[in-house]
């Protein structure tokens, strides 16, 4: 097999020769470039049939222009007759000059002047501007004729020679690849030297058509810019003419409505205010008189017996769970007639509704014991519904009132609400006295103690109560995990704590005798293993 040099871009046999590619970039240095060629001439053409439609544009609103005064002369015909009338409730007006009464006959007269201008701007514009337009557009119109018969006709010659130059380019593409793929084996009318040449003839005579079509094109470019400058030298003298006519009937309107409105400034102020105040004063308000409040209001039902709360007042509650964390927050609470203990953000009745943030349905809840300003209440949340109280899960909350005796008040308002069925006697934790454990176990989940609990209470009473603890509720020791990872005291640990000094004696003799649910907290009632 023979060898063959390699090709260099440029010269004959290259396989870089320009061809067209679909979606390409056109350029001035393609052979066949993407632009069609009548897009000149087309342009141009295009460019006068703009230029037609904006004479025939003009020659429109001229024409709706005039049809618009002769629509308003009749319109303001009718807007005299809006005003021919006698004003309706007149008698509120001063029939005296120089009110609303001698507005009104001066609004007649001006309104017929304005109707009679109209008629005569329209009379005008019919006459002596609208010819102007129509002369305008036949020129446009013939100066198209001219554009099709001379450039159209050389952009379809331009366009048939590409069309020839374009089939030999791809012819060429095709034999420079099969020229690689069987080893420069082909036929001699095949030859790509051969078919580059015949390329360039054609490229020869396209571009010989394609020059000849520039300077038809050219010459045509310039006569649009002679041709566009009497196009709207004329347009001028049209829209002077308009102004003429248009604007000496708007500057009539307009000094007739000025006439109206130096008519309106004159009226004083107060004119027709103090006739009508001389006239109605007998019914109009006495601007003296006092206001409406809602404390002198009363409505039906207003002071019902199921409106009037049993308690209310503030209180700091600390939910279970994860809530317990943020400690004890302050709140307004009610317990009404209707066994609801509700809790609000405050008692403002006036920037927003006020819906409860939370309700208990003291029946269904459960109450514990109180110890000095704390007591327990165990419930759902019943502020969301039918609906949302079926998904609603239970709440052990945690209340503090200011003082004991206040706490003695809301415990006992809450213990005759729920009834002696719901008392379950649990005493609340005191911080002061509980262990880190318990006081970090919420609601059966168990946290971490914080560093203020890591200083929790001695350790001594701390094993005493947590061996009570697991002999209560299981008879059987617990293991070191169970609670905060505290280890377990063994019965022989916890009769060590016992026979402490007085001091450890005394401080676990003042503890009332209770015992501890399975959440680690205090319990009048022992309760089952598991339950909430």
């Amino acid at each position: 097999m023979s060898s063959y040099p390699p090709e260099k871009a440029g010269q004959p046999g290259s396989q870089s020769l320009p061809y067209r590619q679909t979606g390409g970039y056109a350029s001035d240095d393609d052979a066949v470039p993407n632009a069609d060629p009548s897009d000149t001439s087309g342009l141009l053409l295009e460019r006068l049939q703009a230029w037609k439609h904006a004479c025939g544009y003009l020659e429109n609103y001229i024409s709706a222009t005039g049809k618009i005064e002769k629509a308003h002369a009749k319109e303001y015909e009718k807007v005299l007759k809006s005003i021919s009338d006698p004003l309706k409730e007149g008698h509120h007006f001063d029939q005296n000059l120089g009110g609303i009464a001698g507005l009104f006959q001066n609004m007649r007269s001006n309104t017929q002047g304005m109707a009679n201008s109209h008629t005569e701007t329209e009379k005008n514009l019919k006459g002596s501007v609208l010819p102007i337009l129509e002369r305008l557009h036949a020129e446009i119109k013939n100066k198209s004729k001219e554009l099709s018969k001379g450039a159209v006709k050389g952009s379809k010659d331009v366009d048939k020679a590409r069309n020839t130059t374009q089939k030999h380019i791809e012819l060429l593409g095709q034999h420079t690849a099969s020229f690689d793929s069987s080893g420069g084996k082909i036929e001699s009318s095949n030859d790509p030297y051969v078919l580059q040449r015949g390329v360039q003839h054609r490229l020869h005579k396209q571009v010989l058509e394609e020059n000849n079509n520039r300077e038809d094109l050219i010459a045509v470019q310039n006569s649009f810019q002679q041709f566009e400058a009497h196009v709207i030298q004329t347009i001028q003298q049209t829209m002077s003419a308009f102004l003429q006519y248009v604007g000496g009937q708007a500057e009539r309107q307009k000094a007739m409505y000025s006439d109206i409105v130096s008519t309106t400034q004159r009226i004083p102020l107060d004119f027709e205010w103090k006739g009508f105040l001389g006239r109605n004063g007998n019914v109009l308000i006495d601007p003296s008189g006092p206001k409406r409040s809602v404390e002198s209001i009363s409505f039906p039902n207003q002071n019902h017996r199921s409106t009037q709360p049993l308690i209310a007042g503030t209180l700091e509650r600390k939910s279970s769970g994860i809530g317990a964390l943020k400690g004890y927050s302050a709140g307004y609470y009610v317990i009404t007639p209707a066994k609801y203990l509700h809790e609000f953000k405050d008692t403002d009745n006036f920037r927003k509704d006020p819906i409860p943030e939370l309700s208990l349905y003291l029946p269904d809840c459960q109450v514990g014991g109180i110890n000095g300003q704390k007591f327990n209440v165990k419930g759902k949340d019943a502020s969301k519904g039918k609906v949302g109280a079926a998904f609603a899960t239970t709440h052990e909350l945690a209340f503090k009132a200011a003082t004991p005796a206040e706490a003695g008040r809301w415990w006992d308002v809450i213990r005759e609400a729920a009834g002696a069925g719901n008392m379950t006697g649990e005493m609340p934790v005191d911080s002061a006295t509980s262990s880190p454990v318990e006081s970090r176990t919420v609601s059966g989940q168990q946290y971490p103690p914080t560093s203020e609990e890591k200083r929790g209470p001695p350790v001594q009473t701390q094993g005493l109560s947590r061996a009570q603890e697991q002999q209560a509720f299981s008879g059987t020791p617990r293991s070191a995990g169970g609670l905060g990872q505290q280890p377990h005291h063994s019965p022989k640990s916890a009769g060590e704590v016992q026979s402490a000094g007085p001091q450890s004696a005394g401080a676990t003799a003042a503890l009332p005798q209770q015992s501890y649910n399975a959440q680690g907290g205090t319990s009048g009632v022992q309760r089952a293993p598991g339950q909430y």
